[in-house]
């Protein structure tokens, strides 16, 4: 079985990369598509499409960095000691 599952990637303008993985022979769709998930996942691209569903504002997207920032920060200091 020679088949392939594509979910779209990020990618910069207008070009479109796709994430692709091959369906090993033997392989069941679930594992594979279970592949698939994971490959996504790791490359960051269903929180980028979340992150364009709608327009942040630069001073908005700004504020919520910063506040990440401060929560690691906080979290970095308070297991410093440990």
């Amino acid at each position: 079985m020679n088949a392939a599952f594509q979910a779209p990637s990020s990618a910069k303008g207008s070009e479109s990369v796709l994430t692709e993985i091959k369906l090993k022979k033997g392989e069941p769709v679930e594992k594979a598509l279970r592949r698939l998930k994971k490959k996504i996942d790791r490359e960051g691209t269903l929180r980028i499409v979340r992150d364009h569903r709608h327009y942040e504002k630069p001073s908005v997207k700004k504020r919520r960095k910063m506040k990440v920032a401060r929560f690691s920060a906080m979290l970095a200091a308070r297991y410093a000691d440990m």
